[in-house]
């Protein structure tokens, strides 16, 4: 049994990385040997490809505004792992983490022993580790799970949640989810539970297809950003992304959000919805003022976040070629005219030739690097497909970065962004450097 957090980190990341078989029967089985204490939680279930996160931060903001006690689960994290599991934004205690983990570890081990369905991979342990904690240690008035991949058969999937999120459905982690639109979305759409209501603001006509012969399958209430719920953006200024939403219950005028971006503003959306549908059907009373607070709060790490003024450095964590097109968009929306100085790392098994591609559009000069992850792509390879007139190979992203820092003028942008993992690096070294 583990005593210190040391040990259960290193149990933690000495599983294996995905399971051998996939499929959530893993999960079921050690669930059932507790007695199944995802039952007693009060959920609501975020997938989608981009925006997971944003949307659940609008929620967990808005509810806590009004009140509750709000659990979340979201991946991956940015600053520290306990992060992954909070309650009103605040990261789960190492004590704790390990008493949740005494509980998970020994169910790992039989059902590794027990059954022919071999030993849960990490995320499975730390999925179990969070039920666990808003199951029977800390008990919560809602929680928030955050889809880790895909959806049908993700660890989260075995929750019931009081109403499920599609964020959206696009080209992302192929080799899990499959090649198609139509493939990811039916993935996706596998979060979709009998009778419960689906939120989204999915675009693409196939991925609609997919997501609403499920629901109707599941005799689930739909709800589709454009038709059941809309939103209008009245622009942007210095306070924030101004928007108007509007539903068959709640009508929001003129509402503000801190998180810049077009995208942030359907992200914002699909919250809202959520929020509008718990209230009517399960009496989570919200009224529009703590919404509007909830919303004007909202903060989340690495998603176009200015974390230096002089100069000005920009973190996003666009890790897709999505999440791309929406960073390049609102860098042209929030800096036009202005010199972006652009630090690129990405994923080896990303479509990072895509990405550059598209970043390229915006940078005034681009600096790919790496950094020590085992799936890194190597800035070589970035280099390589980069068909940028100014560009660097800088394998060192430290030394990259201070000499950037170095090179940006007070009325330029230094934009450092990919990988997340590699955002939340870069991240820590300059919150502690500031310090």
């Amino acid at each position: 049994m583990f005593t210190t957090i040391d040990e259960t980190m290193q149990w933690i990341h000495g599983l294996i990385p995905h399971g051998m078989k996939p499929g959530t029967k893993r999960m079921e089985w050690m669930l059932a040997k507790l007695g199944n204490p995802e039952r007693r939680i009060r959920a609501i279930h975020v997938g989608g490809t981009n925006g997971k996160g944003s949307t659940s931060s609008y929620l967990r903001h808005i509810y806590q505004e009004a009140g509750y006690k709000v659990g979340s689960f979201i991946s991956p994290y940015i600053t520290c792992f306990n992060e992954r599991i909070m309650v009103n934004g605040e990261p789960i205690s190492n004590e704790d983490l390990i008493r949740a983990a005494n509980i998970v570890y020994p169910l790992t081990k039989a059902c590794e022993r027990e059954t022919d369905l071999g030993e849960p991979a990490e995320f499975e342990a730390v999925t179990m580790i969070s039920l666990v904690y808003f199951g029977s240690i800390n008990y919560c008035d809602l929680v928030i799970y955050e889809v880790g991949l895909g959806g049908r058969l993700d660890s989260t999937n075995v929750i019931h949640p009081l109403v499920s999120v599609i964020t959206n459905v696009a080209m992302d982690h192929m080799k899990q989810l499959g090649h198609t639109i139509s493939k990811i979305a039916f993935e996706k759409a596998g979060i979709i539970k009998s009778g419960i209501g689906i939120v989204t603001t999915a675009e693409d006509a196939e991925a609609l297809r997919v997501i609403q012969e499920r629901a109707d399958e599941k005799h689930s209430r739909f709800y589709q950003l454009g038709k059941q719920f809309t939103v209008e953006s009245l622009g942007h200024d210095a306070e924030g992304e101004h928007f108007t939403f509007s539903s068959d219950f709640l009508k929001l005028d003129h509402a503000v959000v801190r998180m810049s971006g077009a995208h942030q503003v359907k992200n914002a959306a699909a919250a809202l919805m959520a929020v509008s549908y718990l209230k009517t059907y399960y009496a989570l009373i919200v009224d529009d003022q703590e919404i509007r607070d909830g919303l004007r709060k909202t903060a989340w790490p690495g998603r176009f976040e200015r974390v230096a003024t002089k100069p000005l450095i920009v973190l996003d964590g666009a890790h897709n070629v999505q999440g791309t097109e929406a960073l390049a968009a609102t860098v042209k929306r929030y800096y036009p005219g202005r010199t972006v100085h652009v630090l690129y790392a990405a994923l080896a098994d990303k479509q990072y030739d895509q990405m550059i591609a598209i970043i390229e559009t915006v940078a005034s000069d681009l600096t790919l690097t790496t950094f020590n992850y085992p799936r890194a792509a190597s800035s070589d390879e970035l280099f390589v497909v980069s068909h940028h007139p100014k560009k660097r190979n800088v394998p060192d992203w430290h030394q990259a970065l201070h000499a950037m820092i170095d090179e940006t003028g007070d009325q330029e942008l230094l934009l450092v962004c990919g990988s997340l993992y590699f955002i939340s690096r870069v991240r820590h070294f300059l919150l502690e450097t500031k310090k």
